[in-house]
């Protein structure tokens, strides 16, 4: 399918092939039939993509700030490494459209397939998008008009903040989509509308409306107009749909207000307020979210949780629905709002135009997607295509290379495993991502000879003999077993499994394929082990006898609780998650099993609630070692995230963010400095592509997986009985 993707780097828009997304859980499969060219967001999107690299750290100060103390952290190196690997990756642009229900995901209800509806899917062919961010288009509105939904909600909520009442004035700062929509709602619901922006011929089309406008740019006072239109007392509110840097449209539209009046922005612009302004009148001042109650909640939009209409009237949803009814009544019409009409064939050309001029509208047609099609092209061929430019073509692989698919495009699997076994002798061959866009990029980057958005692509390629599993950790278990049941060896990235139950599962398909006499590798992506410092390190304790303390402080940074790692169900929480690492790296340098493990959570004083990644974690090792594990999420990013120190018969080594190894008392040795910071990932993965050309044995030994995975389950069941 035709999807348009826009690069960070150079601003590049372009109508890539793209692997049409299947139908998942909770969400509709859409053949889009038009969709909203967003003037104001997608213009800013170009704009920043378009900008060098200076203007866009201007832009971005918050970001500068974070890629500072990463240069001190981690490097230069590895800090550019980072920074043009996410200006590399190329964003899905557009999230107002209407079209076609092809297939409806498990668990969703009110809606079948052939229903017209709206969603705030990307401007592509075919789109997947959360049940609670679509709704049906009623009869009598063509999907052109309907494509201006969720833009439009996005005036509505902004409306519903401001609150105007029954023959209320209401000023509308800026006549671009957004304003000249929020004219006409706030004209349906009785309110007298005055217009505002620098555009004659903006302002012309909200008279046209039923505004009465004013026009600054041919020397009309804005508060001269405000006091004409009120008899002086000043207007109810004023809704901002502006994009300006400049501070002026707030401080007018304080001095434009009654006592008492509601300022609601809706778009961009300056915010250094005066403090008279409002406090002289008690003003309310308000930053309108997008289409409405539940934007960005996870457990709304993504997990399909709809919050009670007694308590929560208008969520984004019924936002939606309300703007489709005034479409179908007439009260909105978009109709003179549309600027261009342009085939996303030739999209490149509108967002040329969005550059250029100073377009409404901008509708894009699609050809349509027949009903019935409901996973058509879920695979794209990107080896004969020639790599892009800067991108060195890979070598044609040696004989008997294993052939290596993998499962899981996001941005660890981008940054890291994928490079990792580019740089293997591996043959690539489908790279599987859920959306299809980061599949395509990265597949095309790293010369895979596929790319897909159904994992059975992968798993049943008959030239592929290894799986690289890095998708969410609640699905590493599924992947794992069915890829062993396909005969194939498996790279899975930590955690193994995050649960009990999945281990248990993952242990009996590795042993049912043995007795099928197929002696698989399973290895979990405990990189942590194949650090150079880390091999040092190890060969160092090996003359070592007794017993060793080992003390491990990470200083994790925090992570919202909404973010999915943190969801028990999905990631496991960040002990099982991540922690995990830390544990096998403890359980490597000792080379003792681990026979006890406790976790102790901060947070135990009364009215103190602290989450599980806040711990400290202690290991008994079958040889008297002790390993403690500081993972804390509490601290500041400009300290090294984490440290290691291991004290061994008197004498100490100390590993700081793998870039630094110190040694105390060990004769012969004393530093081990590296330039860029190096975790292992590249040698990890060597080493077991190695493995599976070799046919065996597995870098990293299946008991010791399931034996450190099973550490952090007791950790995280101790934290709790303890808590």
């Amino acid at each position: 399918m035709k999807q348009i993707l826009q690069s960070l780097k150079d601003g590049t828009t372009a109508v890539e092939d793209v692997p049409a997304p299947g139908v998942r859980p909770g969400q509709l499969l859409i053949g889009t039939a038009a969709s909203l060219v967003s003037a104001g967001t997608e213009r800013m999107l170009v704009d920043f993509g378009r900008a060098n690299l200076l203007d866009k750290a201007r832009q971005q100060p918050d970001k500068v700030v974070q890629v500072l103390d990463k240069i001190r952290t981690d490097g230069l190196v590895a800090t550019l490494k980072t920074v043009q690997a996410k200006l590399d990756k190329p964003i899905p642009l557009g999230y107002s459209s209407a079209g076609v229900v092809l297939a409806v995901g498990e668990g969703v209800e009110g809606f079948a397939v052939g229903d017209r509806v709206v969603s705030n899917g990307s401007h592509a062919e075919v789109v997947c998008v959360p049940a609670n961010l679509c709704a049906r288009i009623p009869d009598g509105v063509d999907d052109e008009t309907a494509s201006f939904t969720v833009v439009s909600a996005i005036a509505l909520q902004g409306i519903r903040l401001a609150a105007p009442t029954l023959g209320e004035t209401v000023v509308v700062i800026g006549l671009g989509l957004i304003g000249l929509i929020t004219v006409q709602i706030l004209r349906a619901g009785g309110c007298r509308v005055i217009g505002i922006d620098l555009d004659a011929g903006r302002a012309a089309l909200a008279r046209d409306l039923g505004a009465v406008t004013c026009v600054p740019s041919a020397g009309e006072d804005p508060l001269a107009v405000a006091a004409r239109e009120t008899g002086g007392s000043g207007v109810d509110a004023v809704l901002i749909t502006a994009a300006t840097d400049s501070d002026e449209p707030m401080h007018q539209a304080a001095q434009m207000c009654r006592k008492r009046g509601r300022i609601v922005l809706v778009g961009v612009t300056g915010l250094k307020l005066s403090r008279a302004d409002f406090y002289e009148k008690e003003l309310t001042f308000q930053v309108s979210c997008s289409y409405g109650p539940g934007r960005y909640d996870p457990a709304y939009e993504q997990e399909g949780h709809d919050y009670p209409i007694g308590f929560v009237r208008w969520t984004e949803q019924r936002n939606f629905a309300a703007v489709l009814g005034l479409m179908a009544a007439g009260s909105l019409t978009v109709r003179p709002l549309v600027s261009h009409r342009v085939p996303i064939a030739e999209a490149p050309r509108a967002y040329d135009l969005l550059a250029e001029e100073n377009p409404l509208g901008i509708v894009l047609t699609y050809p349509g997607v027949p009903v019935g099609a409901a996973s058509a092209a879920t695979t794209v061929l990107v080896a004969a295509k020639a790599a892009p430019a800067g991108v060195a073509a890979k070598a044609a692989p040696t004989a008997g290379a294993p052939g290596v698919s993998v499962i899981g495009a996001g941005n660890y699997a981008s940054q890291v495993l994928l490079p990792a076994l580019a740089a293997t002798p591996a043959t690539l061959r489908v790279l599987v991502s859920a959306g299809g866009v980061s599949g395509v990029h990265a597949g095309r980057k790293h010369r895979f000879a596929a790319t897909a958005t159904d994992a059975r692509q992968a798993l049943d390629d008959p030239a592929t003999s290894a799986v690289v599993i890095a998708t969410r950790h609640d699905s590493h278990a599924r992947y794992v077993i069915e890829a062993l049941g396909r005969r194939k060896h498996v790279f899975v990235e930590k955690p193994l499994a995050i649960r009990r139950e999945e281990v248990a599962a993952i242990t009996a398909a590795w042993r049912a394929a043995a007795a099928a006499g197929f002696e698989a590798i399973l290895m979990p992506g405990f990189n942590r082990r194949f650090a150079p410092h880390v091999v040092r390190m190890k060969q160092l304790l090996a003359g070592r006898t007794g017993p060793k303390a080992l003390v491990m402080t990470v200083n994790a940074g925090a992570i919202p609780p909404e973010h999915w790692t943190q969801d028990p169900a999905v990631g496991g929480g960040r002990i099982i998650g991540e922690a995990c690492h830390f544990v096998d790296l403890c359980r490597f340098l000792t080379g003792s099993p681990i026979v006890r493990s406790h976790g102790f959570r901060f947070g135990r004083a009364p009215g103190l609630k602290i989450r599980d990644d806040n711990a400290t974690l202690v290991l008994e090792f079958q040889d008297g070692s002790l390993g403690t594990i500081h993972y804390l999420a509490g601290g500041h990013r400009s300290l090294p995230k984490e440290r290691l120190e291991v004290f061994s018969a008197g004498a100490v080594l100390q590993l700081d963010n793998f870039r630094r190894l110190r040694g105390y008392g060990w004769p012969g040795f004393s530093t081990m400095n590296l330039w860029r910071q190096d975790k292992g990932n590249a040698a990890g993965m060597a080493a077991f592509v190695a493995a599976v050309a070799a046919g065996g044995p597995s870098p990293i030994p299946l008991d010791e997986a399931v034996e450190v995975t099973l550490a952090t389950f007791d950790a995280v069941e101790a934290m709790h009985r303890t808590a």
